[in-house]
């Protein structure tokens, strides 16, 4: 029987995070796909023991864990599955998997030399003890590698996939717009670049919704834009949502907007394409890696460049009926190919 040890520890932090999601899909979709001989170990907090059933043996995380764990000797394959972990195993035996997801640290918090000097050594660590180093991207990847020795540890890219509950008589949001609306979802913070959007709400019927934890001072800046267009009216923080609510707003929204200039992946795009919505993108980072020729890309954020760019794409996405060619996108991602990569990867570092 082989032993796979996957690192859950970032579930007990925000569930709107996405490592969180990463890390719910992941430990389902393994399970969906493991073999017969292969026992899976999830390591999480206490209080989330049979989240995923019966079929994986749970171990509780603990905080001191980080200094030393005993009885890590008993797994075959360890995977950190976030960049910045410190809970690994000690002992020689066992062989590491490491994904590396971003360091957008390093572009938001590029004045803090101490903390991204910190961040950077503990990463070098892990990939000093991993066997096979993942980036989910191919950005992820090579921007890492750029900031770490790697070595000659092997290395590959394995693509999060993408999957969205459908809830088709839902018709409820708590805030429901009687207008026409864009839509955007994610963490209210500087690197998703959010404030240049209320430009593209004046002199048409537009509002903006967004989506997601914002208790962040940057939520200002957002609405300091909005007042300077005069659109304050038509910009509507909704906070974080529920599944529904989510698929809602994906559903009936006019177009995705995701301008981030720092991502490692980009999950909420491929969420919006899986209903053939037309996505605006920044050309930063992974993201055209994720959109493909199937979204639209914002080529600067000067305000009448992004408007003639919307209102462009927008007839291209009506004329020429892009709705199939944008599902066919997003459905190129998928959690079960992601697991079964992954699960591909610890059985070959076992053998190499």
């Amino acid at each position: 029987m082989k032993k796979y040890m996957i690192d859950l520890h970032r579930l007990r932090h925000n569930p709107y995070n996405g490592l969180y999601t990463f890390s719910c899909h992941l430990a389902e979709y393994l399970l969906l796909n493991s073999a017969a001989d292969e026992q899976l170990a999830y390591y999480l907090p206490k209080e989330k023991f049979g989240l995923f059933g019966d079929k994986p043996k749970y171990v509780a995380h603990k905080r001191w864990h980080k200094l030393f764990q005993p009885g890590t000797g008993q797994y075959d394959v360890w995977h950190l599955t976030t960049g910045i972990s410190q809970y690994r195993p000690f002992n020689k035996r066992t062989k590491v998997v490491y994904t590396i997801h971003d360091m957008n640290f390093l572009v938001e918090e590029s004045g803090n030399s101490k903390y991204n000097k910190r961040s950077l050594k503990l990463m070098q660590r892990n990939v000093n003890q991993a066997s096979h180093i993942v980036g989910i991207s191919e950005h992820a990847l090579k921007f890492a590698a750029g900031h770490l020795d790697f070595g000659s540890t092997a290395t590959s890219v394995i693509y999060n996939g993408s999957s969205v509950a459908e809830f088709p008589g839902f018709d409820k949001p708590d805030y429901k717009p009687a207008r026409p609306f864009l839509f955007s979802l994610g963490l209210v913070q500087p690197r998703k670049n959010l404030h240049v959007l209320p430009a593209l709400l004046v002199n048409n019927e537009y509002e903006l919704v967004i989506a997601g934890l914002n208790n962040f001072d940057y939520t200002g800046k957002i609405l300091e834009e909005a007042k300077r267009y005069g659109v304050e009216d038509k910009v509507k923080f909704v906070g974080p949502v529920d599944e529904q609510t989510k698929y809602w707003y994906y559903k009936n929204c006019e177009a995705f907007m995701f301008p981030s200039f720092a991502e490692g992946f980009g999950v909420p795009p491929l969420e919006a394409m899986h209903f053939g919505k037309p996505v605006f993108l920044s050309r930063f980072m992974s993201l055209p890696e994720i959109g493909g020729n199937a979204a639209y890309y914002f080529d600067d954020f000067e305000p009448e460049t992004m408007r003639n760019c919307f209102e462009k794409s927008l007839s291209d996405y009506i004329s020429n009926d892009r709705i199939e060619s944008i599902k066919q996108q997003a459905a190129l991602f998928s959690w079960h190919t992601t697991a079964k990569k992954y699960l591909d990867v610890y059985r070959k570092v076992l053998t190499s």
